[in-house]
């Protein structure tokens, strides 16, 4: 609080010099400019239609430009498709095997079971055959290697029935619920750029830029539209380096606009809504007297409602002080 009074005290005693020499009060020029918002292409695809002219005001929710939807939307019925499978998928395995499955795993036991007994009881038989040389040795062999392939076909016979009768794994319904909702999200996403093809106004404002025409086709992040929001336009200033510990954000500015015949004489009043602390070099539009030579500091003039009519772009010049 004190720092801002002792800048008002400085600013003051500065425009008091100014005025016993007879030099007008402290000054900066700039340009009036509006907040713009601009309107991305979402999809490289052809405009269907423009709905809007430039210099247009329009609403919230205005529509402006339609953008064409027959390969996002077939896109986005693919996804679904895919979220449908994966929601089957993933009740399939909360279910568990039908009783129809368990069945016939069970008769597969049951005929694993009788060749295994098969193979024994062959096995039996030509074992006493040996010693006799009623059989070869290699006979034998193939009965004894038959005999243990049955009961292996057995063992796997009766892990298909436990594994059915014991349902699915606790892991393995996760993998199906992170599947279903990646599925899900994509969905969701495709949803959302099929959206985007319909460009809304997210604001009231005025159209200031189309730069495409009807039936372009603008790459990915193109500006489609730009617009101009805001109750009132701010002027852009840059304020000279002697100058500059003396404003503050805050403090008020009284704002002419030079390229405005109807308004040339009028001061706007304005209230310091920024300035920046780098400084730079000022723009050849902004040069008053010996400022060529050095720094500026940009500024944001924020303006009141009776300037809500003036064009953007055009030269101003804010002074700084009470007014004379």
């Amino acid at each position: 609080m004190e720092k801002r009074c002792c800048n008002g005290l400085l600013l003051a005693a500065l425009l008091m010099t100014l005025a016993a020499c007879g030099e007008a009060p402290p000054q900066a020029l700039g340009t009036l400019e509006y907040d713009r918002i601009t309107l991305p292409s979402p999809a490289a695809e052809r405009i269907t239609a423009i709905l809007v002219r430039e210099g247009e005001q329009v609403r919230a929710g205005t529509l402006l430009m339609t953008l064409e939807r027959t390969r996002t939307e077939a896109q986005w019925r693919a996804a679904e498709a895919e979220v449908a499978r994966s929601r089957q998928a993933l009740l399939e395995m909360q279910h568990g095997a039908r009783r129809e499955q368990i069945d016939q795993a069970r008769a597969n036991l049951a005929a694993a079971r009788a060749r295994e007994a098969d193979a024994r009881a062959y096995l039996t038989r030509i074992e006493p055959l040996l010693p006799r040389k009623l059989v070869s040795a290699t006979e034998q062999d193939r009965a004894r290697a038959a005999a243990d392939s049955a009961r292996a076909q057995t063992r796997a016979a009766e892990a298909a029935l436990s594994e059915m009768e014991n349902g699915v794994r606790f892991e393995q319904i996760a993998q199906g619920e992170a599947v279903l909702r990646a599925a899900e999200a994509q969905a969701a996403a495709q949803q959302s750029l099929l959206e985007k093809l319909t460009l809304v106004a997210p604001r009231d404002g005025r159209i200031d830029s189309l730069p495409y025409k009807l039936g372009d086709q603008a790459p990915v992040g193109a500006l489609l539209v730009v617009m101009l929001v805001g109750e009132a336009p701010y002027a852009r200033i840059y304020v000279p380096e002697p100058l500059r510990a003396y404003v503050q954000v805050g403090d008020k500015v009284r704002v002419y606009v030079e390229g405005h015949v109807e308004s040339r004489d009028t001061a706007y009043p304005g209230t310091v809504r920024m300035i920046r602390s780098e400084p730079v070099f000022t723009p050849y539009y902004a040069l008053t007297g010996e400022d060529a030579a050095r720094l500026s500091y940009l500024a944001e003039i924020q303006l009141d409602d009776t300037a809500q009519t003036l064009p953007a772009g055009l030269p101003v010049r804010g002074e700084f002080g009470p007014a004379p």
